[in-house]
Protein backbone atom coordinates (compact mmCIF):
# COMPACT_ATOMS: atom_id res chain seq x y z
CA UNK A 1 0.00 0.00 0.00
CA UNK A 2 1.35 3.60 -1.17
CA UNK A 3 1.52 5.47 2.75
CA UNK A 4 2.85 9.02 1.53
CA UNK A 5 3.39 10.72 -1.76
CA UNK A 6 6.22 13.95 -1.59
CA UNK A 7 7.13 16.37 -4.26
CA UNK A 8 9.10 19.33 -3.86
CA UNK A 9 9.91 22.06 -6.71
CA UNK A 10 8.13 19.63 -8.94
CA UNK A 11 5.86 21.63 -12.26
CA UNK A 12 3.69 23.72 -10.32
CA UNK A 13 4.07 22.35 -6.43
CA UNK A 14 6.52 24.04 -4.52
CA UNK A 15 5.99 21.11 -1.31
CA UNK A 16 3.47 18.91 -1.43
CA UNK A 17 2.77 15.79 0.95
CA UNK A 18 -0.04 13.50 0.68
CA UNK A 19 -0.45 11.03 3.59
CA UNK A 20 -3.09 8.10 2.02
CA UNK A 21 -4.73 5.61 3.53
CA UNK A 22 -6.39 2.30 2.52
CA UNK A 23 -9.82 2.15 0.27
CA UNK A 24 -10.30 4.28 -2.59
CA UNK A 25 -8.53 7.62 -2.11
CA UNK A 26 -9.78 10.44 -4.15
CA UNK A 27 -8.52 13.50 -4.98
CA UNK A 28 -10.49 16.28 -6.70
CA UNK A 29 -9.69 20.02 -7.32
CA UNK A 30 -9.87 22.70 -10.14
CA UNK A 31 -8.65 22.44 -13.32
CA UNK A 32 -5.07 23.04 -13.06
CA UNK A 33 -4.47 23.00 -9.68
CA UNK A 34 -1.93 20.00 -10.42
CA UNK A 35 -4.19 16.44 -9.67
CA UNK A 36 -2.85 14.84 -12.79
CA UNK A 37 0.65 16.05 -12.00
CA UNK A 38 0.74 14.09 -8.53
CA UNK A 39 -0.32 11.14 -10.34
CA UNK A 40 2.30 11.48 -12.73
CA UNK A 41 4.96 12.35 -10.17
CA UNK A 42 4.15 8.88 -8.69
CA UNK A 43 4.39 7.52 -12.28
CA UNK A 44 8.26 8.50 -11.97
CA UNK A 45 8.79 7.26 -8.79
CA UNK A 46 7.57 3.53 -10.74
CA UNK A 47 10.61 4.39 -13.30
CA UNK A 48 8.75 6.57 -15.80
CA UNK A 49 10.62 8.94 -18.14
CA UNK A 50 11.91 11.93 -16.49
CA UNK A 51 12.50 15.23 -18.49
CA UNK A 52 14.00 18.73 -17.06
CA UNK A 53 10.86 20.51 -17.95
CA UNK A 54 9.01 18.97 -14.46
CA UNK A 55 11.45 21.12 -12.41
CA UNK A 56 9.86 24.14 -11.38
CA UNK A 57 10.77 27.30 -12.27
CA UNK A 58 13.71 29.18 -10.72
CA UNK A 59 14.61 25.44 -8.71
CA UNK A 60 17.82 23.55 -9.85
CA UNK A 61 16.35 20.21 -8.86
CA UNK A 62 12.47 18.58 -8.69
CA UNK A 63 12.38 15.94 -5.57
CA UNK A 64 9.82 13.07 -5.37
CA UNK A 65 9.08 10.27 -3.05
CA UNK A 66 7.29 8.09 -1.92
CA UNK A 67 6.77 5.23 1.24
CA UNK A 68 5.27 1.88 0.27
CA UNK A 69 3.99 -0.82 3.00
CA UNK A 70 7.26 -3.49 2.35
CA UNK A 71 6.28 -7.00 0.48
CA UNK A 72 7.96 -10.02 0.96
CA UNK A 73 8.36 -9.88 -3.17
CA UNK A 74 10.18 -6.53 -2.73
CA UNK A 75 12.50 -7.71 -0.33
CA UNK A 76 13.59 -9.86 -2.74
CA UNK A 77 14.16 -7.80 -5.47
CA UNK A 78 16.17 -5.43 -2.70
CA UNK A 79 18.56 -8.10 -2.10
CA UNK A 80 19.16 -9.29 -5.39
CA UNK A 81 20.10 -5.66 -6.57
CA UNK A 82 22.05 -5.02 -3.67
CA UNK A 83 20.25 -2.72 -1.45
CA UNK A 84 19.30 -3.20 2.15
CA UNK A 85 15.19 -3.56 3.37
CA UNK A 86 14.24 -2.16 6.69
CA UNK A 87 11.45 -5.05 7.03
CA UNK A 88 8.34 -2.61 7.32
CA UNK A 89 8.76 0.32 4.30
CA UNK A 90 10.08 0.73 1.05
CA UNK A 91 11.30 4.23 0.16
CA UNK A 92 11.51 5.54 -2.92
CA UNK A 93 13.23 8.94 -4.24
CA UNK A 94 13.76 10.55 -7.24
CA UNK A 95 15.55 13.91 -7.93
CA UNK A 96 15.71 15.13 -11.55
CA UNK A 97 18.07 18.18 -12.16
CA UNK A 98 17.63 21.16 -14.24
CA UNK A 99 20.35 19.64 -16.79
CA UNK A 100 17.81 16.95 -17.18
CA UNK A 101 20.58 14.42 -15.43
CA UNK A 102 18.66 12.67 -12.24
CA UNK A 103 19.46 10.42 -9.17
CA UNK A 104 17.70 7.75 -7.65
CA UNK A 105 17.43 6.27 -4.17
CA UNK A 106 15.55 3.50 -2.45
CA UNK A 107 15.60 3.26 1.62
CA UNK A 108 18.04 6.02 0.97
CA UNK A 109 20.47 3.97 -1.09
CA UNK A 110 21.91 4.47 -4.42
CA UNK A 111 20.11 3.04 -6.79
CA UNK A 112 18.69 2.96 -10.92
CA UNK A 113 15.58 3.52 -12.92
CA UNK A 114 15.70 -0.32 -13.92
CA UNK A 115 15.53 -1.17 -9.35
CA UNK A 116 12.15 1.33 -9.86
CA UNK A 117 11.18 -0.58 -12.90
CA UNK A 118 11.28 -4.15 -11.16
CA UNK A 119 9.48 -3.22 -8.04
CA UNK A 120 6.71 -1.13 -9.69
CA UNK A 121 4.73 -4.30 -10.53
CA UNK A 122 4.57 -5.45 -7.16
CA UNK A 123 4.00 -2.06 -5.34
CA UNK A 124 1.85 -0.01 -7.77
CA UNK A 125 0.21 -0.04 -11.82
CA UNK A 126 -0.11 3.82 -12.24
CA UNK A 127 -2.55 4.63 -15.40
CA UNK A 128 -1.59 8.35 -15.68
CA UNK A 129 -2.66 10.37 -19.11
CA UNK A 130 0.93 9.70 -20.02
CA UNK A 131 1.86 6.21 -18.75
CA UNK A 132 -1.24 4.02 -19.24
CA UNK A 133 0.13 1.73 -21.72
CA UNK A 134 3.34 1.70 -20.83
CA UNK A 135 2.68 0.42 -17.57
CA UNK A 136 0.42 -2.10 -18.62
CA UNK A 137 2.63 -4.37 -21.34
CA UNK A 138 1.77 -7.80 -22.10
CA UNK A 139 3.72 -9.09 -19.39
CA UNK A 140 1.08 -7.29 -17.03
CA UNK A 141 -2.15 -8.79 -19.56
CA UNK A 142 -0.52 -12.09 -18.89
CA UNK A 143 -0.73 -11.24 -14.97
CA UNK A 144 -3.58 -9.95 -15.11
CA UNK A 145 -5.26 -12.84 -16.42
CA UNK A 146 -3.58 -15.35 -14.71
CA UNK A 147 -4.53 -13.57 -11.34
CA UNK A 148 -7.94 -13.99 -12.69
CA UNK A 149 -8.12 -18.04 -13.21
CA UNK A 150 -5.93 -18.03 -9.82
CA UNK A 151 -3.22 -19.66 -12.34
CA UNK A 152 0.67 -19.73 -11.12
CA UNK A 153 3.45 -20.65 -13.29
CA UNK A 154 6.04 -21.89 -10.57
CA UNK A 155 5.89 -25.46 -12.38
CA UNK A 156 6.56 -24.09 -15.61
CA UNK A 157 9.10 -21.93 -14.44
CA UNK A 158 10.80 -24.80 -12.16
CA UNK A 159 10.79 -26.94 -16.04
CA UNK A 160 12.09 -23.79 -17.70
CA UNK A 161 15.41 -23.33 -15.47
CA UNK A 162 15.71 -27.32 -15.37
CA UNK A 163 15.80 -26.87 -19.73
CA UNK A 164 18.45 -23.61 -19.22
CA UNK A 165 20.49 -24.98 -17.03
CA UNK A 166 20.91 -28.25 -19.96
CA UNK A 167 20.84 -25.89 -22.93
CA UNK A 168 24.13 -24.12 -21.48
CA UNK A 169 25.98 -27.26 -20.19
CA UNK A 170 25.65 -28.16 -23.61
CA UNK A 171 26.64 -25.04 -25.38
CA UNK A 172 29.67 -25.20 -23.19
CA UNK A 173 30.37 -28.01 -23.97
CA UNK A 174 29.83 -28.12 -27.60
CA UNK A 175 32.01 -25.01 -28.01
CA UNK A 176 34.75 -24.61 -30.85
CA UNK A 177 37.34 -27.47 -30.69
CA UNK A 178 40.12 -24.64 -30.83
CA UNK A 179 38.65 -23.59 -27.82
CA UNK A 180 38.17 -26.87 -26.07
CA UNK A 181 42.00 -27.60 -26.71
CA UNK A 182 43.47 -24.52 -26.13
CA UNK A 183 41.51 -24.68 -22.81
CA UNK A 184 42.52 -28.10 -22.34
CA UNK A 185 46.10 -27.05 -22.07
CA UNK A 186 45.57 -24.25 -19.50
CA UNK A 187 43.47 -26.76 -17.12
CA UNK A 188 46.06 -29.32 -17.31
CA UNK A 189 49.25 -26.73 -16.43
CA UNK A 190 46.65 -25.41 -13.62
CA UNK A 191 46.15 -29.07 -12.48
CA UNK A 192 50.04 -30.03 -12.60
CA UNK A 193 51.34 -26.40 -10.87
CA UNK A 194 48.52 -27.22 -8.16
CA UNK A 195 49.06 -30.89 -7.47
CA UNK A 196 52.67 -30.59 -7.86
CA UNK A 197 52.93 -27.74 -4.89
CA UNK A 198 51.01 -30.83 -2.28
CA UNK A 199 49.30 -28.77 -0.53
CA UNK A 200 47.77 -28.77 3.19
CA UNK A 201 45.40 -26.58 4.46
CA UNK A 202 46.42 -24.26 6.76
CA UNK A 203 50.38 -24.84 6.21
CA UNK A 204 51.36 -21.20 5.22
CA UNK A 205 50.20 -20.10 8.75
CA UNK A 206 52.27 -22.07 10.21
CA UNK A 207 55.18 -21.50 7.92
CA UNK A 208 54.69 -18.17 8.70
CA UNK A 209 54.83 -18.81 12.44
CA UNK A 210 57.95 -21.24 12.02
CA UNK A 211 59.70 -18.49 10.32
CA UNK A 212 59.55 -16.03 13.16
CA UNK A 213 60.55 -18.13 15.50
CA UNK A 214 63.71 -19.15 13.13
CA UNK A 215 64.23 -15.47 12.42
CA UNK A 216 64.33 -14.28 15.52
CA UNK A 217 65.90 -17.63 17.12
CA UNK A 218 69.03 -16.36 18.68
CA UNK A 219 66.50 -13.74 21.10
CA UNK A 220 64.35 -16.51 21.65
CA UNK A 221 67.03 -18.46 23.21
CA UNK A 222 68.10 -15.36 25.24
CA UNK A 223 64.23 -15.09 26.21
CA UNK A 224 63.96 -18.31 27.41
CA UNK A 225 66.75 -19.38 29.36
CA UNK A 226 66.43 -15.56 30.94
CA UNK A 227 63.30 -16.72 32.06
CA UNK A 228 64.42 -20.18 33.24
CA UNK A 229 67.47 -19.00 35.39
CA UNK A 230 64.86 -15.81 37.02
CA UNK A 231 62.21 -18.17 38.17
CA UNK A 232 64.45 -21.86 38.80
CA UNK A 233 68.21 -21.82 38.00
CA UNK A 234 69.22 -18.39 39.38
CA UNK A 235 71.37 -17.61 42.70
CA UNK A 236 68.09 -14.68 43.45
CA UNK A 237 65.53 -17.44 41.33
CA UNK A 238 61.53 -17.19 42.33
CA UNK A 239 61.63 -20.88 43.26
CA UNK A 240 64.51 -20.36 45.57
CA UNK A 241 62.97 -17.37 46.93
CA UNK A 242 59.59 -19.39 47.37
CA UNK A 243 60.97 -22.50 49.10
CA UNK A 244 62.67 -19.92 51.95
CA UNK A 245 59.33 -18.71 52.21
CA UNK A 246 57.60 -21.73 52.52
CA UNK A 247 59.95 -23.17 55.05
CA UNK A 248 59.38 -20.22 57.47
CA UNK A 249 55.43 -19.89 56.97
CA UNK A 250 55.32 -23.82 57.44
CA UNK A 251 57.11 -23.01 60.80
CA UNK A 252 54.04 -20.26 61.82
CA UNK A 253 51.68 -22.74 61.03
CA UNK A 254 52.80 -25.01 63.16
CA UNK A 255 51.74 -22.68 65.85
CA UNK A 256 49.06 -20.87 64.38
CA UNK A 257 46.63 -22.51 62.14
CA UNK A 258 45.50 -19.12 59.96
CA UNK A 259 48.59 -19.72 58.43
CA UNK A 260 47.94 -23.42 56.98
CA UNK A 261 46.23 -21.69 53.81
CA UNK A 262 49.24 -20.22 53.01
CA UNK A 263 51.77 -23.14 53.18
CA UNK A 264 49.39 -24.30 50.76
CA UNK A 265 49.04 -21.39 48.15
CA UNK A 266 52.85 -20.88 48.24
CA UNK A 267 53.70 -24.76 47.73
CA UNK A 268 50.86 -24.26 45.01
CA UNK A 269 53.50 -21.21 43.14
CA UNK A 270 56.41 -23.32 43.86
CA UNK A 271 54.76 -26.12 42.05
CA UNK A 272 53.20 -23.52 39.03
CA UNK A 273 56.87 -22.24 38.84
CA UNK A 274 58.89 -25.38 38.28
CA UNK A 275 55.97 -26.48 36.00
CA UNK A 276 56.81 -23.25 33.94
CA UNK A 277 60.57 -23.58 34.36
CA UNK A 278 60.56 -27.00 32.91
CA UNK A 279 58.74 -25.54 30.07
CA UNK A 280 60.89 -22.62 29.41
CA UNK A 281 64.31 -24.77 29.15
CA UNK A 282 62.45 -27.47 27.19
CA UNK A 283 61.78 -24.72 24.56
CA UNK A 284 64.94 -22.89 24.96
CA UNK A 285 66.28 -26.57 24.58
CA UNK A 286 64.09 -26.90 20.98
CA UNK A 287 65.09 -24.38 19.62
CA UNK A 288 66.98 -24.90 15.87
CA UNK A 289 68.58 -21.79 14.13
CA UNK A 290 68.99 -23.43 11.30
CA UNK A 291 69.38 -21.05 8.25
CA UNK A 292 68.76 -23.89 5.81
CA UNK A 293 65.69 -24.73 7.37
CA UNK A 294 64.58 -21.02 7.49
CA UNK A 295 65.46 -20.47 3.27
CA UNK A 296 63.77 -24.03 3.17
CA UNK A 297 60.67 -22.29 4.82
CA UNK A 298 61.03 -18.63 2.62
CA UNK A 299 61.33 -20.63 -0.59
CA UNK A 300 58.32 -22.62 0.45
CA UNK A 301 55.78 -19.25 1.03
CA UNK A 302 57.28 -17.78 -2.15
CA UNK A 303 55.69 -20.80 -4.08
CA UNK A 304 51.77 -20.81 -1.85
CA UNK A 305 52.01 -16.94 -2.45
CA UNK A 306 52.40 -17.60 -6.10
CA UNK A 307 49.40 -19.73 -6.37
CA UNK A 308 47.46 -17.54 -4.04
CA UNK A 309 47.97 -14.75 -6.18
CA UNK A 310 46.48 -16.66 -9.27
CA UNK A 311 43.92 -19.01 -7.97
CA UNK A 312 42.82 -18.14 -5.13
CA UNK A 313 43.26 -15.52 -1.53
CA UNK A 314 43.61 -18.61 0.36
CA UNK A 315 45.41 -22.50 0.13
CA UNK A 316 41.74 -24.06 0.80
CA UNK A 317 40.77 -21.87 -2.35
CA UNK A 318 43.38 -22.69 -4.09
CA UNK A 319 43.00 -26.39 -3.57
CA UNK A 320 39.44 -26.14 -4.70
CA UNK A 321 40.60 -24.34 -7.62
CA UNK A 322 42.65 -27.52 -8.14
CA UNK A 323 39.84 -29.80 -7.93
CA UNK A 324 37.26 -27.67 -9.91
CA UNK A 325 39.97 -27.89 -12.79
CA UNK A 326 40.20 -31.25 -12.49
CA UNK A 327 36.73 -32.19 -12.40
CA UNK A 328 36.35 -30.54 -15.94
CA UNK A 329 39.06 -32.43 -17.29
CA UNK A 330 37.56 -35.38 -16.66
CA UNK A 331 34.10 -34.31 -18.12
CA UNK A 332 36.99 -33.32 -20.95
CA UNK A 333 37.96 -36.63 -21.40
CA UNK A 334 34.75 -38.47 -20.95
CA UNK A 335 33.17 -35.98 -23.84
CA UNK A 336 31.62 -37.59 -25.85
CA UNK A 337 29.61 -39.72 -23.25
CA UNK A 338 28.97 -36.71 -21.21
CA UNK A 339 27.59 -34.98 -24.89
CA UNK A 340 24.89 -38.19 -24.96
CA UNK A 341 24.01 -37.83 -21.60
CA UNK A 342 23.81 -33.67 -21.81
CA UNK A 343 21.82 -34.29 -24.71
CA UNK A 344 19.61 -36.72 -22.99
CA UNK A 345 18.97 -34.75 -20.40
CA UNK A 346 18.21 -31.65 -22.24
CA UNK A 347 15.57 -33.82 -24.66
CA UNK A 348 13.79 -35.04 -21.44
CA UNK A 349 13.77 -31.02 -20.21
CA UNK A 350 12.14 -29.71 -23.49
CA UNK A 351 9.58 -32.63 -23.05
CA UNK A 352 9.11 -31.53 -19.43
CA UNK A 353 8.90 -28.06 -20.08
CA UNK A 354 7.14 -28.47 -23.18
CA UNK A 355 4.29 -30.32 -21.43
CA UNK A 356 3.53 -28.00 -18.71
CA UNK A 357 3.50 -25.14 -20.78
CA UNK A 358 0.97 -26.70 -22.62
CA UNK A 359 -1.29 -27.12 -19.78
CA UNK A 360 -1.03 -23.89 -18.63
CA UNK A 361 -1.52 -22.24 -22.06
CA UNK A 362 -4.85 -24.75 -22.13
CA UNK A 363 -6.04 -23.14 -18.84
CA UNK A 364 -5.42 -19.20 -19.95
CA UNK A 365 -7.51 -19.90 -23.12
CA UNK A 366 -10.38 -21.62 -21.22
CA UNK A 367 -10.14 -18.41 -18.67
CA UNK A 368 -9.77 -15.69 -21.54
CA UNK A 369 -12.79 -16.23 -22.83
CA UNK A 370 -14.73 -15.86 -19.43
CA UNK A 371 -12.41 -12.91 -18.43
CA UNK A 372 -13.34 -11.17 -21.89
CA UNK A 373 -16.85 -11.66 -21.67
CA UNK A 374 -17.00 -10.02 -17.82
CA UNK A 375 -14.34 -7.36 -18.61
CA UNK A 376 -16.56 -6.25 -21.98
CA UNK A 377 -19.62 -6.31 -19.72
CA UNK A 378 -18.22 -4.31 -16.95
CA UNK A 379 -16.41 -1.63 -19.71
CA UNK A 380 -19.91 -0.85 -21.60
CA UNK A 381 -21.60 -0.33 -17.77
CA UNK A 382 -18.72 2.42 -18.00
CA UNK A 383 -20.49 4.53 -20.75
CA UNK A 384 -18.81 2.43 -23.78
CA UNK A 385 -19.67 0.44 -26.07
CA UNK A 386 -17.32 -1.92 -27.13
CA UNK A 387 -16.54 -5.29 -28.33
CA UNK A 388 -13.60 -6.95 -26.01
CA UNK A 389 -11.24 -9.82 -26.28
CA UNK A 390 -8.50 -11.75 -24.52
CA UNK A 391 -6.13 -13.49 -26.95
CA UNK A 392 -3.66 -16.00 -26.24
CA UNK A 393 -0.87 -17.33 -28.72
CA UNK A 394 1.56 -19.79 -28.21
CA UNK A 395 4.72 -19.34 -29.00
CA UNK A 396 5.98 -22.49 -29.84
CA UNK A 397 9.47 -21.43 -30.67
CA UNK A 398 11.82 -22.02 -28.31
CA UNK A 399 13.43 -18.45 -28.52
CA UNK A 400 10.15 -17.17 -27.06
CA UNK A 401 9.87 -19.64 -24.19
CA UNK A 402 10.25 -17.91 -20.82
CA UNK A 403 9.49 -18.83 -16.99
CA UNK A 404 6.05 -17.69 -17.39
CA UNK A 405 5.55 -20.25 -20.22
CA UNK A 406 5.06 -19.80 -24.05
CA UNK A 407 2.08 -17.40 -24.25
CA UNK A 408 1.45 -13.94 -25.53
CA UNK A 409 -0.99 -12.31 -23.94
CA UNK A 410 -2.93 -9.55 -25.63
CA UNK A 411 -5.96 -7.89 -25.06
CA UNK A 412 -7.85 -6.30 -28.02
CA UNK A 413 -10.91 -4.07 -28.15
CA UNK A 414 -12.84 -2.23 -30.72
CA UNK A 415 -14.70 1.02 -29.44
CA UNK A 416 -16.68 1.77 -32.11
CA UNK A 417 -19.42 -0.72 -34.01
CA UNK A 418 -18.56 -2.03 -37.23
CA UNK A 419 -14.43 -1.71 -36.52
CA UNK A 420 -11.97 -4.25 -36.29
CA UNK A 421 -10.98 -5.64 -32.44
CA UNK A 422 -7.20 -3.92 -31.98
CA UNK A 423 -4.39 -4.17 -29.17
CA UNK A 424 -5.32 -1.88 -26.97
CA UNK A 425 -2.43 0.84 -27.16
CA UNK A 426 -4.66 1.39 -30.27
CA UNK A 427 -7.78 2.96 -28.51
CA UNK A 428 -8.33 6.35 -28.58
CA UNK A 429 -7.78 8.19 -25.10
CA UNK A 430 -6.31 7.78 -21.82
CA UNK A 431 -9.67 8.35 -20.31
CA UNK A 432 -10.84 4.83 -22.22
CA UNK A 433 -7.61 2.94 -21.01
CA UNK A 434 -8.43 3.87 -17.84
CA UNK A 435 -12.22 2.86 -17.60
CA UNK A 436 -10.79 -0.14 -19.40
CA UNK A 437 -8.55 -1.14 -16.92
CA UNK A 438 -11.39 -0.15 -14.20
CA UNK A 439 -13.06 -2.76 -15.46
CA UNK A 440 -10.91 -5.54 -15.71
CA UNK A 441 -9.72 -4.85 -12.31
CA UNK A 442 -13.27 -5.67 -11.27
CA UNK A 443 -13.84 -8.36 -13.24
CA UNK A 444 -10.39 -9.97 -11.79
CA UNK A 445 -11.58 -9.03 -8.53
CA UNK A 446 -15.56 -10.31 -8.96
CA UNK A 447 -15.09 -12.72 -11.32
CA UNK A 448 -14.60 -16.07 -10.17
CA UNK A 449 -14.96 -15.22 -6.63
CA UNK A 450 -11.72 -17.99 -5.87
CA UNK A 451 -9.43 -17.58 -3.45
CA UNK A 452 -6.25 -15.61 -5.41
CA UNK A 453 -2.89 -17.11 -6.32
CA UNK A 454 0.18 -15.77 -5.25
CA UNK A 455 0.90 -14.78 -8.40
CA UNK A 456 1.97 -10.69 -8.77
CA UNK A 457 -0.44 -8.39 -8.83
CA UNK A 458 0.15 -4.35 -7.49
CA UNK A 459 -0.85 -3.49 -4.02
CA UNK A 460 -2.01 0.07 -5.45
CA UNK A 461 -4.02 0.70 -8.60
CA UNK A 462 -3.48 4.76 -10.04
CA UNK A 463 -6.03 5.92 -12.27
CA UNK A 464 -6.35 9.43 -14.11
CA UNK A 465 -9.21 11.16 -15.14
CA UNK A 466 -11.03 8.12 -15.52
CA UNK A 467 -14.26 9.90 -16.14
CA UNK A 468 -13.29 11.98 -19.15
CA UNK A 469 -16.65 12.06 -21.22
CA UNK A 470 -18.99 10.35 -18.76
CA UNK A 471 -21.26 11.92 -16.22
CA UNK A 472 -24.58 10.58 -14.58
CA UNK A 473 -25.64 7.02 -13.91
CA UNK A 474 -22.31 5.80 -15.60
CA UNK A 475 -20.15 8.12 -13.48
CA UNK A 476 -22.16 6.76 -10.22
CA UNK A 477 -21.03 3.11 -11.97
CA UNK A 478 -17.46 4.08 -12.35
CA UNK A 479 -17.85 5.41 -8.57
CA UNK A 480 -19.31 1.98 -7.39
CA UNK A 481 -16.55 0.03 -9.40
CA UNK A 482 -14.29 1.98 -7.65
CA UNK A 483 -15.39 1.39 -4.28
CA UNK A 484 -15.66 -2.15 -5.18
CA UNK A 485 -12.08 -2.16 -5.96
CA UNK A 486 -11.34 -0.64 -3.14
CA UNK A 487 -11.84 -3.54 -0.77
CA UNK A 488 -9.24 -5.37 -1.90
CA UNK A 489 -6.50 -3.44 -2.97
CA UNK A 490 -5.61 0.18 -2.61
CA UNK A 491 -7.03 2.67 -4.96
CA UNK A 492 -5.79 6.24 -5.77
CA UNK A 493 -8.25 8.56 -8.49
CA UNK A 494 -8.63 11.86 -9.74
CA UNK A 495 -12.27 12.98 -10.63
CA UNK A 496 -14.05 15.80 -11.49
CA UNK A 497 -17.30 13.90 -10.74
CA UNK A 498 -19.27 14.40 -7.64
CA UNK A 499 -20.86 11.41 -8.25
CA UNK A 500 -17.67 9.22 -7.73
CA UNK A 501 -16.15 11.48 -5.70
CA UNK A 502 -18.67 10.79 -2.71
CA UNK A 503 -17.74 7.24 -2.43
CA UNK A 504 -14.15 8.22 -0.68
CA UNK A 505 -12.80 6.78 1.91
CA UNK A 506 -10.59 9.22 1.94
CA UNK A 507 -10.87 12.78 0.04
CA UNK A 508 -8.17 14.50 -0.47
CA UNK A 509 -8.23 18.58 -2.44
CA UNK A 510 -5.74 19.78 -4.46
CA UNK A 511 -5.37 23.41 -4.98
CA UNK A 512 -3.74 26.42 -5.93
CA UNK A 513 -2.71 29.49 -4.13
CA UNK A 514 -0.43 32.56 -4.70
CA UNK A 515 2.22 33.56 -2.45
CA UNK A 516 4.41 36.56 -3.10
CA UNK A 517 3.56 36.37 -6.54
CA UNK A 518 4.31 32.48 -7.03
CA UNK A 519 1.48 30.04 -7.79
CA UNK A 520 2.01 27.34 -5.42
CA UNK A 521 -0.15 23.74 -5.26
CA UNK A 522 -0.86 22.02 -1.75
CA UNK A 523 -2.70 18.90 -0.74
CA UNK A 524 -5.09 18.73 1.93
CA UNK A 525 -7.04 15.86 3.58
CA UNK A 526 -11.01 17.22 3.79
CA UNK A 527 -12.60 16.08 6.78
CA UNK A 528 -16.21 15.33 6.73
CA UNK A 529 -17.56 18.84 6.65
CA UNK A 530 -14.92 19.93 4.11
CA UNK A 531 -16.07 16.83 1.79
CA UNK A 532 -19.68 17.63 1.80
CA UNK A 533 -18.55 21.66 0.61
CA UNK A 534 -16.10 19.70 -1.81
CA UNK A 535 -18.36 17.63 -3.68
CA UNK A 536 -21.21 20.68 -2.91
CA UNK A 537 -18.77 22.78 -5.35
CA UNK A 538 -17.95 20.02 -7.66
CA UNK A 539 -22.33 20.25 -8.33
CA UNK A 540 -22.78 23.54 -8.50
CA UNK A 541 -19.67 25.41 -9.30
CA UNK A 542 -17.80 28.53 -8.26
CA UNK A 543 -20.93 29.73 -5.88
CA UNK A 544 -22.08 26.71 -3.03
CA UNK A 545 -25.83 26.51 -2.07
CA UNK A 546 -27.93 25.17 1.00
CA UNK A 547 -29.42 22.96 -1.89
CA UNK A 548 -26.12 21.74 -3.24
CA UNK A 549 -24.53 21.10 0.29
CA UNK A 550 -27.96 18.60 0.83
CA UNK A 551 -27.41 17.19 -2.31
CA UNK A 552 -23.75 16.48 -1.84
CA UNK A 553 -24.67 15.33 1.97
CA UNK A 554 -27.01 12.78 0.40
CA UNK A 555 -24.68 11.65 -2.08
CA UNK A 556 -22.08 10.75 0.40
CA UNK A 557 -24.44 8.95 2.72
CA UNK A 558 -25.98 6.95 -0.31
CA UNK A 559 -22.57 5.50 -1.53
CA UNK A 560 -21.57 4.58 2.40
Amino acid sequence: MLVELRAENYAVIDHAIAVFGPGLNLLTGETGAGKSILVDALALLMGGKASAEVVRHGADRAVISCVFEATATADNILEENGIDSTGTEIILRREILVNGKGRVFVNNQPATVTVLKLLAPELALVHAQSETLSSFDQAQQRILLDRFASLDSYQVADAYHLWQTAVRKLHELEQGEQDRLRMVDLWSYQRKEIESAQLTAGEDEELENEKRILANAEKLYAAALGAFDQLYDGSNSAESALRNALRSVEELARYDSKFVDAVQQLTSARAIVDDLSDSLRDYAEGINASPERLAEIEDRLVVLDRLKRKYGSTIVEVISFGEDVAQKLAEVEDRDEILKQLRTQLNEARNKYAAAARALSGHRQAAAGKLARLAEKQINDLAMKVQFEVVVTPQLSESSWGSHGWDEVEYRIATNAGEPLKPLDEIASGGEMSRVMLALKVSVEEGTGKPRSKTASPRTLVFDEIDIGIGGRAAEAVGQKLKTLSRAQQVLCVTHLPQIAAFADQHFLIEKREDHGRTKTQVRLLDDPARIEEVARMLSGAKVTEASQHHASQMIAASR
